[in-house]
């Protein structure tokens, strides 16, 4: 079996003076459009109590693009700055729904730079792409081959602080259903990235911490440059780079992991980590970020829905740590300093191996009896574990493993 689903190739290339000017013209009228259209919602809101959608503030951008002071928006392609309002509705419809924050502006300095293409502002021939506005293709390294047949219907260029150049083309692909069998609770950890119920142990590669020496060093120079200066520049460059070398380590490790574990477990069991929260403990954040938990969770949803696999949520407030996963007996206290522990019916545990074992055990009693995967924070408090609510009857014969 397969199945065809929506894929981003992303690539790099290498633009030519007039095309990188055009570029970053088009960055910055993207910009403007979108704080102007965000300025225009947020004023009819506070003053007339109106809401403005999309329809709405395409006609404002028509009627921009006719003033002499933002004639210049005609110089660039029409297609991003449309996009970039259709963006700021669905940020407004994430609000509404109560599923991300309110908009805000876009800076020059701290928001990403991108630029996103329909089909109707790019042409796609022979492997070659070329953009509105521009005569010559892009000169991109193609680090590897698009399906074959393969005709992207959205693109997306971006530049990132390190001054690097990248394309996303949006493509058909076609994912090869493959057999798999058995289900693997997963733990999270900083000594071990992550701790699989079968007992296997991931390293943590600590990618940041590799070149926190490196790092450190450059954040130093840049500091000691003068403010708005050419050498600053060249510093802040140096120090993005070497961040962007960080980041591209760690999410090719997490891309690894992902697929190998989608590609030969049928059911994974994860726990809803809320790492917002837990980044504020000053002693731990720098080694949580480092860690990358909620990129690797979004990883494995994806590649779970691509692959026809079965992704199973733990509440958060599910005790796997302080639960043995032998007789279902409940400790008070587990302080992070104790790695492993000996409970009161004999068996020695791994404090990670442990913890994976009992979330695997409340996926399971999700697959078998329906069980709620996000219990309400009483029942997790009082320490009655989802995986330990069966009746006596129904468990009456059945060996404890």
């Amino acid at each position: 079996m397969a199945r065809v689903v929506k894929r981003a190739f992303k690539y790099r290339f290498y633009p030519t003076g007039e095309q990188a000017a055009q570029l970053l013209r088009t960055f910055g009228c993207i910009r403007l459009v979108y704080n102007m259209a965000l300025q225009a919602r947020t004023e009819a809101w506070t003053r007339r109590q109106e809401r403005i959608n999309y329809n709405a503030t395409s006609a404002l951008l028509t009627g921009w693009k006719r003033t002499d002071d933002l004639a210049f928006l005609n110089e660039v392609s029409c297609v991003p700055l449309q996009q970039a309002l259709r963006h700021l509705q669905n940020a407004y419809i994430n609000f509404w729904a109560r599923r991300a924050k309110h908009p805000t502006f876009k800076s020059r300095k701290r928001s990403r730079h991108s630029a996103e293409y329909t089909a109707s502002a790019f042409r796609w021939r022979d492997g070659t792409l070329t953009l509105a506005k521009m005569a010559e293709p892009l000169d991109i390294v193609w680090s590897r081959p698009l399906p074959d047949g393969a005709s992207p219907s959205t693109v997306t260029v971006s530049c990132d602080r390190a001054g690097r150049w990248f394309v996303s083309l949006l493509c058909d692909d076609v994912i090869t259903q493959t057999p798999a069998t058995g289900m693997v609770g997963i733990d999270a950890g900083l000594d071990s990235l992550l701790t699989l119920s079968t007992g296997e142990k991931i390293t943590n590669p600590r990618h940041e911490r590799a070149d926190r020496q490196r790092l450190a060093r450059a954040q130093r120079g840049l500091a000691r440059k003068q403010k708005g200066s050419a050498n600053r520049t060249k510093a802040r460059v140096k120090v993005a780079r070497i961040h962007a070398r960080i980041a591209d380590r760690r999410r090719d490790h997490l891309h690894q992991l992902t697929t190998r574990l989608v590609r030969e477990t049928q059911a994974i069991v994860i726990e809803d980590l809320a790492v917002a929260n837990m980044v504020k403990n000053h002693r731990l954040a720098r080694a949580i970020s480092d860690a990358a938990w909620r990129q690797f969770r979004t990883m494995l949803e994806y590649k779970a829905a691509w692959y026809g696999r079965d992704l199973i949520v733990v509440d958060r407030w599910f005790p796997s740590t302080r639960l043995c996963s032998a007789c279902g007996a409940l400790a008070q206290k587990m302080p992070l300093r104790v790695r492993e522990w000996t409970c009161p019916c004999g068996a020695v545990h791994d404090r990670d191996v442990n913890a994976a074992r009992n979330i695997l055990a409340a996926g399971l009693a999700v697959t078998a009896c329906g069980d709620d995967v996000r219990p309400q924070r009483g029942t997790s408090r009082t320490g009655q574990s989802s995986a330990k609510q069966e009746t006596p009857r129904a468990t009456k014969g059945i060996p404890v493993l």
